[in-house]
């Protein structure tokens, strides 16, 4: 574990980018929480919360959850005892109004250190479309991580299937997305001092490294 330091960081990324591998095991070194929202957002809906409810009513119509809901489900995630050393954050925020109703929560003692993963479209695209997975939810990679026999789970013998939105078309667009709305993003954090740009091309340990130096040179 890295010593004596109070970490309060965000992991940014492209689609594929890595940064949940990346976040969960920075987490794991500091000894504070990893905040996946996307996962938190799911939790706190199962869970009935307020919170949770409230998003859940625009789920229900297939409408993106507010802003203010879900920066309010972060804050108050933070908020818990477990997290008064630190935290790591990964999938949030999501754009630049995020980025600042959550400066605005957090008051004077801000984000410590923002790191932003730069990947290539072309991998992104490598990395998703070469995805498959069973019906039970088991991921395989046709490069990286293929199954013993080809099209089958490993696990449970389904047949593995490209999901709809892991085509190179939907990446495509998804990349674009991210771009635009992380421009913004960046610059506001850039603006703020706390920026730091990560190479993640290479494999999840070249770019664990990099982010471990990183964090322990900000230190």
């Amino acid at each position: 574990m890295m010593g004596g330091m109070t970490r309060r960081i965000l992991v940014l990324g492209p689609p594929a980018g890595g940064k949940g591998t990346q976040a969960e095991r920075l987490a794991a070194e500091l000894g504070v929480p990893h905040i996946a929202t996307g996962d938190m957002l799911r939790q706190e809906v199962a869970e009935g919360s307020e919170l949770g409810r409230r998003a859940r009513a625009f789920m229900n119509v297939g409408e993106l959850v507010p802003d203010k809901i879900v920066v309010a489900m972060v804050v108050d995630r933070i908020s818990r005892p477990d997290a008064s050393g630190g935290w790591v954050v990964d999938g949030f925020p999501r754009n630049v109004h995020q980025a600042q109703e959550f400066d605005g929560e957090l008051g004077a003692h801000g984000v410590d250190l923002v790191i932003a993963l730069e990947v290539p479209h072309a991998d992104i695209i490598a990395r998703i479309s070469g995805r498959r997975t069973c019906a039970n939810g088991h991921v395989y990679h046709v490069e990286h991580k293929p199954p013993k026999e080809q099209g089958v789970c490993d696990i449970d013998g389904e047949p593995l299937f490209q999901r709809e939105d892991d085509t190179e078309e939907v990446i495509r667009h998804r990349i674009e997305v991210y771009v635009d709305k992380s421009r913004a993003l960046l610059e506001f954090y850039g603006s703020k001092g706390v920026l730091r740009v990560v190479d993640g091309s290479g494999n999840p340990d070249q770019t664990y490294q990099h982010v471990s130096a990183l964090v322990t040179a900000e230190g």
